[in-house]
């Protein structure tokens, strides 16, 4: 056999391909980072030569590399590093240890700072209130700061203002504002990105970073994720992801939407970028988050003690960032450009105006492939599911709130109405969407195989189905989280199925997840992860 026909690598067992034309293979074969052949065992033998690498993964199963399309890497990279304290429900349910690490990390950092991630006052029952005279008591005289598991809020105590140089007369950035008291004065909270990203900020130590990524990416490898997008991808991010993609230091290919800013500039060219790190698109925040009552419905929260300890007002329906005509205005500037957009959306409210300004854009500047995007999505109505297939918008749908958040999302924000029905996935696949399913970390952990087995039983943490017809199947979801998903983020050409002549990323289960109990699916290990050929997780070390 001449060399140039010999596989450099094979994978010998149960393929699940994602490829309707052949589901199930015995084999695939490898040969400088691409696949070069999916079939039977005995077809793909013929491709092994004396020096191919040859894995036979047993009673495990070869999937495509899983896909991230909701992701923040670059901020999870600093958030789960040494320089911040991971406080987020996953990590500690008990309000007195939250506290108990606020207070030791300000007693380690000292006047660097302290900074920690993950207050949830709706899963950590009996946390005090954040007051900025409860930050000043613990940290008078040295920065603090506190990041919602939300990501939509900050809570800062006086020294870090003063670190960062904010006081009353600051301005709110735009779509997002700081906390003020009836005097003017800060409050000590940062509500959305402008406002908080300045404060989180300060945790980042000069020289750390690139350190903090590639364990960020070992830590999406270990999940069986291979593609990650960065849905607030700050330019100035730029070199340190540049570096390491030239180095050949990311195990995992970046897709980025570079956040909307006031001047209404991107800093780099739509599609610009590699197969590993490419900029394809620009993100938008169209409301809050549900967690902290900043969503724009039209329905309102109920009264309970639920919405009471996060601070809704009775009858409060929440709210948008953005009016329609900013909205418009911001499209306005990308869209045209050739800047496929993603726009995060709660709220119902907001999807009516974001689904009319998407459509006012796509009137005014017609695109065949736009790709047009909504965000998380929890309480889109049927009609809008509807109306966003008939505009050619799709939706990426967060489905493990329902696994966190499935009881208080019925019992304590919404009721029975609408809270059983969010994230209505089912809804969404029978009205001919392509979804993608996502983790948002680091919201919630990198645990792609939960998303499949949570859309698939629906099952909420006291053990209630939650809208059982809103149920995907197995095979649907396992699209959601590989091909649809890289569909979403312009990848689909190169990644997120098993054939010929994509790159031979891919992830070995411990077993195929289309043989398993669904709630039995979140459990399965990742044995090995591929990128492009090159094994970058070795779940057996």
């Amino acid at each position: 056999m001449p060399p140039s026909s010999v596989a450099d690598l094979v994978l010998l067992g149960t393929v699940l391909t994602v490829d309707p034309s052949l589901p199930t293979a015995g084999a695939v074969a490898v040969r400088a980072g691409k696949i070069v052949a999916v079939g039977s065992r005995d077809e793909i033998e013929e491709q092994i030569g004396p020096d191919t690498h040859v894995v036979d993964v047993e009673d495990g199963c070869v999937m495509p590399g899983l896909v991230e399309a909701h992701g923040h890497p670059l901020m999870e990279a600093l958030v789960l590093s040494d320089r911040m304290v991971d406080i987020r429900p996953v990590t500690m349910k008990d309000c007195d240890d939250v506290v108990s690490a606020i207070r030791s990390e300000v007693a380690r950092r000292g006047t660097e700072g302290a900074f920690l991630s993950g207050w949830d006052a709706l899963l950590q029952n009996g946390l005090p209130e954040p007051s900025l005279a409860w930050l000043n008591s613990i940290a008078p005289e040295t920065p603090l700061v506190v990041l919602h598991n939300s990501g939509h809020l900050a809570f800062f105590n006086s020294a870090a203002a003063a670190s960062v140089g904010l006081d009353r007369n600051t301005p709110d950035p735009k779509g997002a504002a700081y906390g003020r008291g009836a005097d003017g004065e800060l409050d000590g909270t940062a509500r959305e990105t402008g406002a908080v990203f300045p404060l989180v900020a300060g945790a980042m130590t000069a020289g750390a970073y690139p350190a903090m990524l590639v364990a960020e990416c070992a830590r999406l490898n270990r999940a069986g994720l291979t593609t990650c997008s960065e849905m607030a991808y700050d330019p100035d991010f730029g070199p340190v992801v540049e570096a390491l993609n030239a180095s050949g230091a990311l195990t995992v290919r970046l897709r980025t939407y570079e956040m909307s800013n006031p001047s209404m500039t991107a800093h780099n060219d739509p599609s610009s970028g590699d197969d590993t790190v490419r900029h394809t698109g620009i993100k938008i925040w169209v409301d809050g988050s549900p967690w902290i009552g900043n969503i724009d419905l039209t329905f309102p929260y109920l009264d309970t003690e639920a919405t009471r300890v996060i601070g809704v007002q009775p009858g409060s329906c929440g709210h948008a960032n953005y009016t329609r005509e900013q909205l418009t205005e911001i499209v306005d500037a990308y869209f045209p450009r050739g800047w496929p957009i993603a726009c995060h959306v709660m709220g119902d409210n907001g999807i009516d105006t974001i689904l009319d300004v998407y459509q006012s854009a796509l009137e005014r500047h017609p695109r065949p492939d736009h790709r047009l995007r909504l965000e998380h999505v929890g309480a889109i109505r049927q009609d809008q599911l509807e109306r966003a297939v008939a505009l050619g918008v799709t939706c990426s749908l967060f489905v493990d709130q329902i696994h966190y958040w499935g009881d208080v999302l019925v019992d304590g924000l919404f009721g029975p109405e609408h809270g059983t029905r969010w994230m209505p996935a089912g809804s969404a696949v029978a009205a001919g969407m392509r979804i993608s399913l996502h983790n948002d970390p680091p919201v919630t952990p990198e645990e792609p195989l939960r998303n499949i087995s949570v859309a698939v039983t629906r099952t909420t943490p006291s053990g209630r189905v939650s809208a059982p017809e809103e149920r995907l199947t197995v095979e649907q979801a396992i699209r959601a989280q590989t091909i649809d998903a890289a569909w979403q983020l312009f990848a689909d050409d190169i990644i997120g199925s098993i054939e010929v002549g994509k790159y031979a990323d891919f992830v070995v289960l411990s077993a195929d997840p289309r043989q398993v109990l669904p709630e039995k699916i979140a459990e399965l290990d990742v044995r090995a992860t591929f990128l492009g050929g090159v094994q970058v997780y070795d779940g057996s070390a």
